[in-house]
């Protein structure tokens, strides 16, 4: 069984849920597989909106959306998260570099970084020099991915990552699949993990 992450790392809840991903790894002996979407992909090709353009004008929501933030950093202990001061970032460079990343073997390095700078070290990455200095930073190969992320067969892939997670009934991110089931949303990681968990005692 290895049950899959969808991500985009414009999604400050999959950060949250990649930090907590390895706890249950730990506890159920799975291993995640992570899945690079693009967010603005899904969102056009299933007519959703970000949760900044969704509350936005809703009286009380945003504010609320706040303090359950709050209280789940406090449920779980999480202190290396920081709201990115140029949110909205455009990803598309980022998702494309971590396929790019993925084909090159240095996906899990690149992944570790990427939601570092944009949710616990907040930085624009979406700013072509900062990104490349970023890479160079932590040691990555930023020459080859970059101009990985150029080629066809990256931009491609990331493509038929989207389609294919939209056609398997995806409509954001973070999302999560055990087997077939699909799960939406950082809270719904326990969700998750009692699946996992029901089906190895079934198996």
């Amino acid at each position: 069984m290895q049950p899959e992450f969808l991500f985009d790392f414009g999604s400050p809840n999959a950060y949250l849920s990649h930090l907590l991903i390895p706890g249950v790894e730990q506890r159920t002996g799975v291993c995640f597989k992570y899945v690079p979407i693009l967010l603005g992909g899904v969102f056009r090709l299933t007519n959703n909106k970000s949760p900044a353009e969704s509350f936005a004008g809703i009286k009380n929501k945003p504010e609320f959306q706040r303090v359950e933030m709050r209280r789940f950093l406090k449920r779980y202990g999480l202190t290396a998260f920081k709201m990115n001061p140029f949110f909205p970032v455009n990803t598309l460079q980022l998702m494309r570099g971590a396929v790019a990343a993925e084909m090159e073997g240095v996906f899990m390095a690149y992944v570790n970084a990427m939601f570092r700078f944009m949710w616990a070290e907040p930085r624009k990455m979406d700013d072509p020099e900062i990104f490349r200095a970023s890479l160079s930073e932590t040691g990555l190969p930023a020459d080859l991915l970059l101009r990985r992320i150029q080629e066809e067969d990256v931009k491609q892939h990331l493509l038929e990552n989207t389609q294919r997670a939209v056609d398997r009934g995806v409509f954001g991110s973070p999302s999560f699949f055990v087997g077939d089931e699909l799960f939406f949303g950082k809270d719904q990681l326990r969700d998750v993990e009692e699946e996992i968990t029901e089906r190895r005692k079934a198996a």
